[in-house]
């Protein structure tokens, strides 16, 4: 049984008439308050119960039952302080739950599936409160049984066992999948967020690299257009040279640039001068054969007595001409 300064103090707030009254209106709420109250102080007399001025989001501010205490969930943790402020319209509403970390050592984790950073508790069994099959009792309970698998404090060897398999009621078994389903969803956003900057990057490095192709295209085309007027301006002047060489010009330049070989430009001045002209020629063909020979015989492309039979062949040929390159040489010294 709960002591009597519980009793008392219980029933002194829950009737009192002056300004400083509780908001619990409702006469029935107040027995069901009382009754609840008396409950979880007989299960946990360590507890304190108080009242006290509870502010709401919405700025709106009420008088309510505040019981706090702390409890631990195994020793070799630190113990977790809380408060339970009993709201207006309790049973109908929920509890409002709150970690309270008065020890500079051991602040509230960042990342806790049920506590956020600043310490309010939002628990499946809060989340999903309804009254008659909720009470404060369980509440607790369920509290005990969330933080002995995730503590809500930064300690040295903090660990997370929601994946212990063992056998749970259907309130734990939801405790912790709600507690395996945040960290993969914590894990899940953190791979996201990586991939997405990891693209964002790559796309800036495409859009640079499609900037520079497109400077580069157009840098293109600009030459193409510039190559273009060119060619016409060159076209145009070499019409106006062909017409001119028509003209004044000499009928076989004019041969060669209508497409006439560039040998016929070429007319020697007398018969010995022909003869070397023709000489020098052969002379040179018969050399560039060779060499291409020479290349064929390296790559194995004719055979050793085929090269040697046709290098023979040629430079017998060549002698020749090289015999009368010379005699037309020495011919020309006497005349001179």
């Amino acid at each position: 049984m709960a002591p009597s300064s519980s009793i008392q103090f219980i029933d002194t707030a829950l009737w009192c008439t002056t300004p400083f009254r509780l908001s619990y209106a409702d006469p029935n709420q107040k027995w069901l308050i009382r009754k609840q109250l008396l409950s979880l102080l007989q299960n946990y007399p360590s507890f304190n119960l108080s009242n006290d001025t509870f502010t709401h989001n919405d700025g709106t501010a009420v008088n309510l039952f505040k019981v706090s205490g702390c409890f631990h969930v195994s020793q070799s943790t630190p113990p977790i302080h809380f408060t339970l402020w009993l709201h207006e319209n309790y049973p109908s509403m929920a509890p409002m739950a709150f970690i309270v970390s008065s020890n500079s050592m051991y602040p509230i984790r960042q990342n806790h599936p049920f506590v956020s950073p600043c310490g309010t508790i939002t628990t499946p069994y809060l989340q999903t409160w309804s009254y008659p099959g909720y009470n404060l009792n369980d509440l607790v309970h369920n509290l005990v049984q969330i933080f002995s698998h995730d503590h809500p404090l930064i300690y040295y060897s903090t660990e997370f066992s929601f994946t212990r398999t063992s056998l749970v009621s259907k309130r734990e078994a939801l405790d912790r999948f709600s507690g395996m389903l945040h960290y993969d969803m914590g894990a899940l956003q953190s791979r996201t967020e990586e991939e997405t900057e990891a693209l964002l990057t790559i796309q800036v490095e495409l859009k640079n690299r499609a900037r520079v192709i497109r400077n580069i295209v157009s840098g293109l085309d600009d030459e193409r257009k510039k190559l273009k007027e060119t060619v016409m301006e060159l076209a145009g002047e070499a019409d106006v040279l062909t017409n001119w060489l028509k003209v004044n010009g000499d009928p076989k330049a004019i041969g060669v640039i209508l497409g006439d070989r560039v040998e016929d430009t070429f007319e020697a001045i007398d018969a010995e001068s022909k003869a070397e002209f023709e000489g020098s020629a052969a002379d040179e063909a018969i050399e560039d054969v060779i060499y291409a020979l020479d290349k064929a015989l390296e790559r194995g492309v004719v055979s050793f007595d085929s090269y040697i039979r046709q290098v023979r062949i040629l430079a017998r040929e060549q002698f020749f001409h090289r015999d009368l390159l010379v005699n037309l040489e020495v011919k020309r010294g006497f005349t001179h």
